[in-house]
């Protein structure tokens, strides 16, 4: 008989393990949901960031842009001042020989 209760006890032993290896493993993955849905707890990886060369693309190619702006406006406004200028030189002119027909 006691062949038979040492196996019954052994029994009973073996399903306390297989309950606790159950619960364990209900952690583990109760742990990695917990992971998966906390994106703020997790680091961005190491390597370089592509939206980092994209932004600093934008920014010159814009500055770029921005610059070109400016220097054509720049001529504009130097032609528009010689344009300026000669016809002022020649509505003096034409105003000085009407009044020298006068």
């Amino acid at each position: 008989m006691s062949d038979l209760n040492k196996a019954s006890q052994d029994a009973v032993d073996a399903a306390a393990n297989s309950e606790q290896v159950a619960l364990i493993l209900a952690v583990l993955q109760a742990q990695q949901l917990a992971q998966q849905q906390a994106p703020g707890c997790q680091h961005p990886p190491a390597g370089r960031d592509a939206g980092g060369v994209a932004k600093w693309l934008a920014i010159g190619v814009g500055g770029s842009v921005l610059l070109l702006a400016v220097a054509v406006s720049a001529v504009a406004v130097a032609i528009s001042a010689v344009a300026l200028t000669v016809c002022v030189l020649v509505l003096r002119s034409v105003w000085q020989d009407v009044r020298r027909k006068d």
